[in-house]
């Protein structure tokens, strides 16, 4: 493959990563569930389904803990998560989904199985099958992360 050939595989899969954002984030509202960004999606991955400290969550977002604390404090004044006793170290607070943080996290899946869903009548699901399975293959293993 040349180089500009990678280059415009590497354009589109990133355009297409930003528009599936996007369009579960625009999915999330539409539900009813205002006041959220992608940032709480990509800790919302982490928080499930036992939660996290600030700490991990900053690791996991990739920002500073200062920044994770902040938006800690944003999804926690919103409704989304609440602060914990760790029950490991009793320095530290667990950061968990509440009941609405969880209902969020539906309404993205459904969300997303909308976005699929458009995919499969576009390509045929036999290809979008087969698209999964082969990114899948590329694909890093663990949770979902931000790419800043």
């Amino acid at each position: 493959m040349q180089n500009s050939e990678a280059m415009a595989l590497s354009t589109t899969l990133l355009a297409i990563a930003g528009e599936l954002t996007q369009r579960i984030n625009e999915g999330v509202v539409a539900r009813g569930f205002d006041g959220v960004r992608p940032a709480h999606g990509f800790a919302f991955v982490r928080l499930a389904p036992d939660g996290a400290t600030v700490t991990e969550l900053a690791v996991h977002l990739g920002v500073t803990k200062q920044a994770a604390s902040q938006l800690v404090d944003e999804i926690v004044r919103k409704g989304y998560a609440e602060r914990r006793a760790h029950p490991g170290d009793a320095r530290a607070r667990l950061v968990v989904l509440t009941e609405r943080g969880w209902a969020c996290t539906r309404a993205a899946e459904e969300a997303a199985a909308e976005v699929v869903r458009g995919w499969g009548q576009l390509l045929g699901e036999g290809e979008v099958r087969a698209l999964h399975e082969q990114l899948g293959r590329i694909a890093p293993y663990g949770r979902i992360r931000p790419t800043w």
